[in-house]
């Protein structure tokens, strides 16, 4: 608008100085070597603008003659850089599109033409990654790196090869030096992290992230998040070794971020290990209703070590009422009620969710089964039911299941990376191994109560039979003595059954058997059981002068004090008595049917 004003400005000027020279022609008079000029001073102010003219375009004309050979030159490369730049372009959006031909063609024609030029560097390293040539791609970016303004793109290219080929100690070098050239850039800041986060030193890691802080690299919210995370990581690393300490970093973890979940189950234990249940309890309740986690139910549970099953029950309730409709609520609840041996209330607790059990509801029955009616059958169909269950969750990160958790990804080292849920593609997560062992425990425990019950029975009759061969030990001591008291001869037969009684003067009417012959009442091969026979008629002289003829010798004669032997009586056996055990394990001696007791 003001441009359009100085105009009308100006021809409106202009056409007031014509008027005016129209009102006012003149006479010029122009007199050289006897030629004279006259005319108005219109006209020679015309004839001068022309005459200007025209001198202005010759020289026009002659500069161009002259400088010509430079203007060509700057035409060309003009050209030259246009054609360049074309390439340059062609070479990245194929590039994009993964096109190796005309990456390589572009790459080739912006190496000609734009042989300087960073962006040419660029599609170098980039076509050469695509051909899988990093030695290419490394020069590359190195000569990238000399050049000012594409020394952090080509520190970026140098840490990338470097991580392809494992290097990490050149990766960490690499990133180190972008992060202190350009606090700001997040690859290089996370880089860092990651480095010194595998190296335990997460005090580091913290000044890298305040650090980039300061320099407005992240939101307040991020750096809260960030630095919770490193500082329950350091507390976790710290808890066995420095407590205190430990104590310190983990409530400070919880205050920048109350419900992550690692940094409330440190503080937990740690406050809870120090005296401190009430803001113990306090911590792991926030995070609890927040984000249900197993680990916190455990710390709850075992806030001051000692606490008997039932004091466990009431926390555990306690910790259910912050999120009632969660399913880990339920759960942590029913194993509190196992443990307590309430198995009533874990039944009540379980049974909404056995129309969709999950793995860990199946073991939890399973356990219940063994621990409340000992039925080993029950638990191993619960435990089979629990293989095609539905997966629990489990600490997840960039694909990799975990047990623990980590404040970085193993993968691809990013902060903060592990998440709780369902891992896809996997038929267990390792909660699921945990749970096993408490169901494995509880049936090695009704097993080991079977065996003590076996091992009783097993010693009662032990007792038992003990009594009985004393028993019968003390009856043949007794007979024995009568025996030798009344001057009788006691012989001793082994044989499967015991013999019918002999009357006084009979000649005796048991047999001696083979012990090896089966008893057909018992089934089984009859144990031989020592007998007791009557002595032969006529007292111990009679019985001498038989031997003595028997033997061929001259009899002699009776003594006068010899007496009369009462007959004696075969004793059968008690009746629920199983024999001794020796002799049933012993072969008998087949050469010899009796032999004497006690010498007689």
């Amino acid at each position: 608008m003001i441009r359009l004003v100085l105009l009308l400005i100006l021809l409106a000027a202009a056409a007031f100085g014509v008027s005016w020279l129209a009102d006012r022609p003149g006479e010029i008079a122009v007199v050289w070597e006897g030629w004279r000029v006259e005319t108005t001073v219109p006209v020679a102010l015309a004839v001068i603008a022309v005459v200007s003219g025209v001198l202005l375009l010759l020289w026009r004309l002659l500069s161009l003659l002259v400088r010509s050979p430079k203007l060509i030159a700057a035409f060309s490369r003009r050209r030259k850089r246009e054609k360049g730049w074309q390439a340059v372009s062609r070479g990245l959006l194929a590039v994009g599109i993964g096109d190796n031909a005309a990456v390589r063609q572009a790459r080739h024609d912006a190496a000609r033409l734009l042989p300087h030029e960073p962006l040419t560097h660029l599609l170098t390293a980039q076509a050469a990654q695509l051909d899988g040539k990093p030695e290419v791609a490394i020069a590359a970016f190195r000569a990238m790196v000399d050049d000012p303004s594409t020394r952090l793109l080509g520190l970026r290219g140098l840490h990338m090869e470097a991580r392809k080929a494992g290097d990490k100690a050149a990766a960490y070098a690499i990133a180190e030096e972008a992060a202190s050239a350009a606090p700001t850039l997040g690859w290089a800041a996370d880089a860092v992290i990651e480095a010194r986060c595998a190296a335990g030193d997460y005090a580091g890691a913290r000044t890298v992230l305040e650090r980039q802080m300061a320099q407005k690299g992240i939101d307040k919210a991020q750096y809260k998040r960030r630095r919770a995370v490193l500082l329950a990581a350091e507390a976790i690393a710290l808890e066995q070794t420095d407590p205190l300490v430990a104590r310190e970093k983990a409530v400070e973890a919880v205050r920048l971020a109350p419900t992550l979940v690692p940094a409330a189950a440190c503080a937990g234990r740690l406050l809870g290990a120090a005296g401190e249940l009430r803001k113990a309890a306090k911590i792991v309740e926030t995070a609890f209703a927040a984000n249900p986690h197993p680990e916190l139910a455990d710390v709850e549970a075992y806030l001051r070590p000692g606490d008997a099953a039932l004091d466990r029950l009431k926390r555990i309730r306690t910790l259910a009422n912050k999120a009632p409709s969660q399913r880990e609520s339920a759960i942590a609840l029913a194993r509190a009620a196992i443990d307590a041996q309430e198995f009533r209330q874990a039944r009540l607790v379980l049974e909404p969710l056995l129309d969709d059990p999950s793995q860990r509801v199946c073991l939890l029955m399973a356990e219940l089964e063994a621990a409340e009616h000992a039925d080993i059958g029950k638990a191993r169909e619960w435990t089979a039911r629990a293989v095609r269950a539905n997966r629990d969750p489990a600490w997840i990160a960039d694909g990799v299941v975990s047990d623990r958790w980590a404040p970085v990804s193993p993968v691809s080292g990013r902060l903060d990376a592990f998440v709780w849920e369902v891992p896809p593609g996997v038929s267990a997560t390792p909660i699921l191994e945990h749970e096993a062992e408490r169901v494995k425990a509880a049936i090695a425990a009704v097993r080991a109560s079977e065996d003590a019950k076996i091992a009783e029975q097993k010693k009662i009759a032990e007792q038992k039979l003990a009594e009985l061969k004393a028993v019968e030990t003390k009856a043949a001591e007794t007979a024995a003595a009568e025996a030798a008291t009344s001057g009788a001869a006691v012989v001793v037969s082994e044989a499967p059954v015991p013999p019918e009684p002999v009357a006084a003067g009979a000649a005796p009417a048991s047999k001696i058997t083979d012990p090896k012959t089966p008893d057909p009442k018992a089934g089984k091969a009859a144990e031989p059981v020592p007998v007791i026979l009557a002595p032969p008629a006529g007292n111990g002289a009679d019985s001498a002068r038989a031997r003595a003829r028997q033997n061929g010798k001259p009899e002699t004669g009776r003594p006068e004090n010899a007496k009369k032997a009462d007959a004696i009586v075969a004793l059968p056996p008690l009746p629920d008595d199983p024999g001794p055990e020796a002799d049933a394990t012993e072969e008998p001696d087949p050469t010899s049917k009796s032999r004497r007791l006690m010498g007689l």
